[in-house]
């Protein structure tokens, strides 16, 4: 009987063993993570990634507890990065070597891309989610934004109108092939841009001041207000503004250069302007 147990009992150890060796490592999600992209960094903090970030790059200003380095997004130094000790670095931009560079430092690098749709934007931010081990909380925030959208668009009766979107004080603007272009679309607005000359399948494009006045938008809206101090009162007073409709009727929506550069969760404060705006050309 003796005998027996210890045979028994070896025979269990050795399954333990066997179980151990065969189980499944655990998944190494990264800690010393680096954003050179300001859109990965808003993503990375909204789906509680933020305690897993080092760094950001010197664009990345919102939320304001993101640590802002010197780290550039748009020249990025290899030597500078890796003296960080990442384990994962996002960018959105690659010049030529930086990402080769970074994996012979082995270091991983997500590329994660300027989004032209929301489809791509909601797909960047489960990918950080997974990459990250907050997969749930970035489900549980593209349903809450799909959800927010979707209501905000809904509240706003679908009329045929114009729209002109400003990116500079020089007249480029976005067109449908961008996400910009695309926010525009859920409204059913006719972006002026699009019939432009030399608009094509670009996600900008030049117009002219006499263009722009005799199109009449609609609606106009400025996202070059915090470079370049553009504002309701500076567009009016702009020569033969006054006549444009949505100058005569005060539909100007006014978004701050970061929000209107990226397409990270605060794409919900873009459509919320947008639609605050548009019940301006009801009254």
């Amino acid at each position: 009987m003796k005998h027996l147990f210890v045979s028994l009992l070896a025979a269990l150890a050795v399954g333990i063993a066997a179980s151990a060796v065969s189980a499944p490592a655990a998944v190494k999600y990264p800690h010393r993570i680096i954003s050179l992209s300001p859109t990965a960094t808003e993503d990375l903090f909204a789906i509680g990634a933020g305690k897993q970030v080092i760094a950001v790059d010197n664009q990345s200003d919102y939320p304001k507890s993101a640590p802002k380095t010197s780290l550039s997004g748009f020249t990025p130094n290899v030597e500078a990065v890796v003296a960080y000790h990442p384990d994962l670095v996002v960018i959105s931009y690659s010049p030529k070597g930086f990402a080769g560079a970074l994996a012979k430092a082995h270091v991983r690098v997500l590329l994660q891309p300027f989004a032209v749709t929301f489809k791509d934007a909601y797909a960047q931010m489960l990918q950080l989610g997974k990459v990250t081990g907050h997969l749930k909380e970035a489900t549980a925030l593209v349903a809450r934004m799909k959800a927010r959208i979707a209501k905000l668009v809904a509240a706003v009766p679908r009329k045929a109108l114009t729209v002109y979107d400003e990116l500079s004080p020089d007249y480029y603007s976005a067109t449908g092939a961008s996400i910009i272009g695309e926010i525009f679309k859920l409204f059913g607005l006719e972006n002026i841009a699009d019939a432009a000359p030399g608009a094509g399948s670009s996600g900008a494009v030049q117009l002219s001041a006499e263009y722009i006045v005799s199109e009449s938008p609609d609606l106009i809206v400025l996202a070059d207000t915090r470079c370049c101090g553009t504002s309701r009162a500076t567009v009016s007073a702009r020569p033969g503004w006054n006549t444009i409709s949505a100058v005569k009727k005060g539909a100007i929506a006014v978004i701050d250069d970061s929000i209107a550069s990226r397409w990270g969760p605060r794409l919900v404060n873009f459509v919320n302007a947008v639609a605050s705006a548009l019940r301006t050309t009801q009254k």
